[in-house]
């Protein structure tokens, strides 16, 4: 069986026992762009520099003419069929005669607790991982690429990185005994640099409700590496009382729902149900959603009474212009679970939801109108202060004696009775308390705003 087959099995057999597989994505090859300075790679003719003071493995998949070249301490060229290095003179190209030589980028720049440098084996169309599971989990098997060349960071702390397996090389790693052993070898230390260490252990997540990543202590590195491109600062979210969910570095507008779950529960049954009869649905495209188990904040287990140490937590946000279906499809899974709970061995749910979106740009927020309605709304708010404007008015200038109204038959002012007029509950409120009656709070979120209209409250009449 060739190595295609082999890998291929490999990953069906993670599958059975529940275990999911990352993939490695960047490499150290000669022929990719993005490993040297101008992101190009050297013409003709160029001359070549790769840092000093590292240690690297590259693979050359082409022919390269090149006018001289500085290597590094330590390291090696893998030569694919067909591959190799020609001297030519740095004259015969003028367009490589000017501008310096082609530096190769650091190779130790690769980070292990980076979560753009993973990616997912069992991805879809719609589903996401939060920051902390991007990054292999203990329970993972951890692929590097076999066609390519790699160097990993394993830092920058001094802990132990812990996967299910490793496979590097054309080896499948279960034993800490042989992991060991190849990291200690040439091709090892190669590809494998940093004060942290790497563990594997055969265990894979036998819990069909699945397993928590494990992730906790490290989210700190996960999301220093995660952010360095952006000074170490989270940007802001676009949307009012916006959401972090577990395992996340950053605040987002969406929406989380929590779930507690008996032993019936199945994780990976669920997360299809919610892909293909609710994410399916074309009311739902502009949605993504991530789907884990994750500890479950112990004030939050003292504020239910529950016992559990973990919850299931359904993450909704919004990729589109339109606003809103994120909180809609909220509601939709807990009426869902209220019918279907039982069977589906969900205990209880509950959602939050951020706020509306900030500014007048399209983020990810929920229950946020559309331009027409906002702009209805907006003038039914000017006209309303115009009609108070006008009653205060006029109030303040009847009490001041300027101006006087009487019906068509009272010819006579000293026949009249009283004024006649009304007490403004905005101005004439004796208790502020009595005059507003307490608003409604919504059940679905704490970020939305509400008011009574002070023309239509009930107030008390003064005599």
């Amino acid at each position: 069986m060739g190595a295609p087959g082999r890998v291929l099995l490999w990953l069906q057999l993670s599958a059975l026992t529940r275990a999911a597989y990352k993939f490695w994505v960047p490499n150290t090859d000669f022929d990719a762009a993005a490993n040297w300075s101008q992101n190009r790679t050297p013409c003709a003719g160029a001359a070549v520099e790769f840092p000093a003071d590292k240690m690297v493995s590259v693979l050359v998949r082409e022919s390269h003419s090149i006018s001289d070249m500085l290597l590094p301490l330590d390291g090696e060229f893998v030569l694919a069929s067909g591959a190799g290095f020609s001297a030519l003179d740095i004259g015969s190209h003028l367009d490589c005669s000017t501008g310096g030589p082609a530096l190769f980028r650091d190779p130790d720049r690769f980070c292990w607790h980076d979560p753009r440098l993973w990616r997912s084996g069992d991805a879809a169309h719609g589903l996401f991982s939060v920051d902390a599971e991007r990054v292999p989990c203990s329970h993972d098997d951890v692929i590097f690429p076999s066609d390519a060349s790699f160097r990993v960071g394993l830092g920058p702390g001094a802990g132990t990185v812990r996967v299910r397996s490793v496979r590097a090389l054309g080896q499948t790693f279960t034993r800490d005994e042989d992991l060991a052993a190849f990291l200690a070898s040439r091709a090892g230390r190669l590809r494998f640099h940093g004060p942290g260490a790497l563990s594997v252990g055969p265990e894979a997540c036998a819990d069909q409700s699945g397993c928590v990543c494990g992730h906790a202590e490290v989210q700190p590195w996960i999301c220093a590496a995660l952010l360095q491109p952006l000074g170490g600062r989270c940007p802001q979210a676009a949307c009012r009382d916006p959401l972090r969910p577990e395992g996340q570095c950053c605040d987002l507008c969406g929406a989380i729902v929590s779930l507690t779950h008996g032993p019936a529960f199945d994780l990976q049954r669920y997360r299809a149900r919610l892909l293909h009869a609710f994410l399916a649905l074309p009311q739902y495209q502009g949605l993504q959603m991530a789907v884990s188990k994750v500890p479950r904040q112990p004030r939050l287990r003292e504020a239910s009474g529950a016992k559990a140490d973990t919850e299931i937590q359904v993450v909704l946000v919004e990729t589109g212009p339109e606003t809103g279906g994120a909180g809609r499809l909220a509601r939709a899974l807990l009426a869902d679970i209220a019918e279907h709970g039982q069977a589906l061995g969900v205990l209880s749910a509950t959602a939050r939801e951020s706020g509306a979106p900030v500014g007048g740009g399209s983020a990810a927020g929920l229950n946020a109108p559309g331009p027409r309605a906002g702009l209805a709304g907006g003038l039914a708010a000017a006209l309303l202060l115009l009609l108070l404007a006008l009653l205060a008015g006029a109030l303040l200038l009847r009490r001041a004696g300027r101006l006087r109204w009487r019906r068509r038959d009272e010819a006579d002012p000293a026949l009249a009775g009283a004024p006649v007029g009304f007490h403004n509950p905005v101005f004439y409120a004796a208790d502020p308390a009595e005059a507003l009656p307490a608003p409604q709070l919504d059940v679905w979120s704490s970020s939305r705003s509400y008011f009574v209209n002070p023309l239509f409250g009930e107030a008390e009449a003064e005599a």
